[in-house]
C-alpha cells in the first residue's frame, strides 16, 4: 500500500518561515514527481510545488517562486519544502502528492494534478501574528 506522511505544519507569524517533510512509502518508481498542493478555506486547491524523485529537477508556481524551496533528501522518498516570508494567504492546508510521470531535467512542465496518483492527508499551515 502507497502512504504518503506529511509532517511540519503549524502556526507562524507573517514573514516566518516553517518547514514541511514528506516521505512516501510502498512505492519503488524512483522516476516520478512528488508534489505540494495547498487548500485554503473556502478555496480550491492550489499547485504549490513539484520535484522530480529521480534528479530533483523543480517547479515552483507563481505564488510561492522566490519564497519556497523543494528539495529532495539523500534518501529519494522523501521531500523537504522550506517555505520563507510567509504570508496569511499562504494559511492552507499542505498536500503532498506522488505521479509516476516523472518531471525529469528538460520536461516543460510538471505533471498536471489529474495525473497525481497517490495523496497524503494533509498538514495544516497557519499564518497569523
Amino acid at each position: 500500500e502507497v502512504q504518503l506522511q506529511a509532517s511540519g505544519g503549524g502556526l507562524v507569524q507573517p514573514g516566518g518561515s516553517l518547514n514541511l517533510s514528506c516521505t512516501v512509502s510502498g512505492f519503488t518508481q524512483r522516476d516520478s514527481t512528488m508534489g505540494w498542493f495547498r487548500q485554503a478555506p473556502g478555496k480550491e486547491r492550489e499547485r504549490v510545488s513539484h520535484v522530480s524523485l529521480s534528479d530533483s529537477t523543480t517547479y515552483y508556481e507563481d505564488p510561492v517562486k522566490g519564497r519556497f524551496t523543494l528539495s529532495r533528501d539523500i534518501a529519494w522518498n522523501t521531500v523537504h519544502l522550506r517555505m520563507s516570508s510567509l504570508k496569511p494567504e499562504d494559511t492552507a492546508i499542505y498536500y503532498c502528492a506522488v505521479s509516476r510521470i516523472n518531471y525529469f531535467s528538460g520536461a516543460a512542465t510538471p505533471p498536471p494534478t489529474h495525473e497525481y496518483d497517490y495523496w497524503g492527508k494533509g498538514t495544516l499551515v497557519t499564518v497569523s501574528s
